[in-house]
């Protein structure tokens, strides 16, 4: 009984020193993933992302997708930013189109219909959640997915250690009590 004490014992001191050294580089790790968790998931009532308008025009034809990029190009040539798109958002219900692009986080909303210009807005949501995810060093960097990868995979496997150990952190007393009272 007491060698069943005692391995319990030296487990739950390795589980403590374990859990404590791999808690501190991931804390910071698991910090920025809830708090931009939290903004994510709130981004429509914050308002980091540009409200969807709507058209005003009433049964028009659509304009084509390629005047819809060569309007959000013209656009980011006169704030002389890149113009490279990355993509369009069609949204047949409200007849407007949001135009992305690849190396800035605006948007450019498009009348769907008239191909006039609704709003111009930076997408906060959008660098968020590259934060949230570790793509924000590949975006800036690399170009690849290395980053992003490496990042999920570490904080993720940590994640998964920790709730681990955090449970026999947790269950390993309970359990020396037992012993102790049998």
């Amino acid at each position: 009984m007491a060698d069943k004490i005692k391995s319990k014992v030296k487990a739950l001191r390795l589980y403590r020193v374990f859990h404590r050294w791999l808690g501190l580089p991931l804390i910071v790790f698991f910090l920025i993933i809830g708090i931009t968790s939290i903004l994510l998931a709130w981004k429509k009532k914050a308002e980091l992302l540009p409200p969807t308008l709507k058209t005003q025009v009433e049964n028009g034809t659509w304009v084509l997708p390629s005047e819809m990029v060569q309007i959000g190009e013209h656009e980011m040539k006169k704030l002389g930013l890149d113009p490279e798109v990355d993509r369009i958002d069609i949204r047949p219900d409200k007849g407007i189109a949001k135009v992305t692009f690849k190396t800035h986080f605006t948007e450019v909303q498009l009348d769907g219909f008239s191909g006039e210009v609704l709003s111009i807005e930076t997408r906060h949501s959008d660098w968020i959640e590259k934060v949230h995810d570790g793509s924000i060093v590949d975006y800036y960097w690399t170009g690849e997915e290395g980053a992003k990868l490496t990042y999920s995979t570490l904080t993720s496997l940590g994640l998964i250690l920790m709730s681990i150990s955090g449970f026999y952190l947790w269950y390993f007393p309970k359990r020396i009590r037992r012993l102790k009272q049998s």
